[in-house]
This record gives C-alpha cells, structure tokens and sequence, in this order.
C-alpha cells in the first residue's frame, strides 16, 4: 500500500514537472481564463485528459512503436504546428469582451474550452513522445505493481498535477481580468496567439530537421 502511494505521488511529481514547461496549452489556458473566467483551466484539462485515455488506449493496443517513431513524429510535427499556427492568428484578430447572450455563451465556451485543450495536446509532438517513453514506461510500472490499481494511481497523480496547476493558471489569470481594460484583455490575446504561432513553426521546423 506504502509503495502504490509513493507511485502515486511520483507520478503526481514527474507530471507536474511537465505540466508547469511552458507550451501551447498554458498559452491556450490564459487568454480563454481571462475571456471566460477560472472554468476555462478545467474544461481545457478536461479535453487533455480525452486526449491522454485514448493514448493510453493505444498504448495498450500494441502502438507504442509507431507513436514515437520518426514518421509519425514529422507529420504530427507538421500538421499540428499548422493547427497551432491557425489558432493563434485566429487568437491574435480575436476581439475583446464579445457580447454574447449568456446561454450561448455558456454552452459555446463549455464545448469550444473543451476541444481548444484536446487541439493544443494532440497537435503537440512531444506530447506523444513523452507518452511513448515517461509515460509509457509509468504505465506498465504500474502494472507491474498493482495492475488496475498500479495504472489508477499513476493517471491520478498525473492528472492531479495538470488539474492543479492549470486551475491556478486560470485562476490567477480570471482574478486580474476583472479591473483589465479591453486593450489590455486583446493584447493579451495577442501575445498568447504570437506564443501559439512561434511554437507552431518551431514544430513544423523542428519536423523538417528530424527528418532530414
């Protein structure tokens, strides 16, 4: 039991330590926190963790090998910088304090937050490799462990630490939006789109220097 709880709290450790490197979701987390408000932190985990069970699923599937391999590498590089880079140009037209009638607004942000987190984990690169050597290898530790119980503990500890940090992400970034003024609240979205776009065409870069 002594040694599940330590598993867990590892997990929780070696995740947060992923969690806190900057990328396109923390960027993605703090210019919908300060359009919707502290909501925005766990609807975007909810679309990563989507993200994570189904590559979890792959995993145990057998497709461990072709997640990290060097062809899938370059085309996730390449298409998800793409995706990247559509967002933050769309990020950096975006305007501020649309007005929206409250229901719509709720049910679009709710769906639109949810699917901006699953967009900004799969067009991520390294968000499979990670997954196809740390997280793979946390994985089948686990069930060498516990089996069921073993893999439970690791994906709550790695849950944990997303959840933790990008709520405080977006609970930092809603506080300071209540007094931002409108030109403040779009240079914000501005700055985070440009994020969005460098690391886009780093991916697609980097793609092109794995491959060659």
């Amino acid at each position: 039991m002594m040694e599940l709880a330590l598993f867990t709290a590892t997990s929780f450790l070696v995740g947060l330590s992923g969690a806190l490197a900057p990328g396109p979701m923390l960027s993605v987390t703090i210019s919908d926190s300060v359009e919707k408000g502290f909501i925005a932190g766990p609807l975007i985990i909810s679309g990563h963790i989507i993200s994570e069970i189904i590559l979890v699923i792959l995993l145990f599937a057998g497709l461990g090998w072709l997640i990290g391999s060097a062809p899938a590498t370059f085309i996730i590089g390449l298409i998800g910088g793409l995706v990247l880079i559509v967002m933050g140009l769309q990020m950096v037209k975006s305007k501020p304090y649309l007005k929206v009638p409250e229901g719509n607004l709720k049910l679009k942000s709710k769906s639109h937050s949810v699917l901006e987190g699953i967009l900004s984990s799969i067009s991520n690169p390294y968000f499979f490799i990670w997954w196809a050597t740390i997280g793979g290898a946390f994985l089948f530790q686990g069930v060498a462990l516990a089996g069921l119980v073993g893999i439970s503990g690791f994906l709550i500890g790695h849950w944990s630490s997303d959840l933790l940090w990008y709520s405080t992400v977006s609970f930092l970034s809603s506080r300071g939006s209540r007094k931002m003024k409108p030109q403040t609240h779009q240079n914000i979205l501005q700055v985070c789109g440009l994020f969005l776009v460098i690391i886009g065409a780093y991916f697609i870069l980097n793609a092109f220097k794995i491959s060659f």
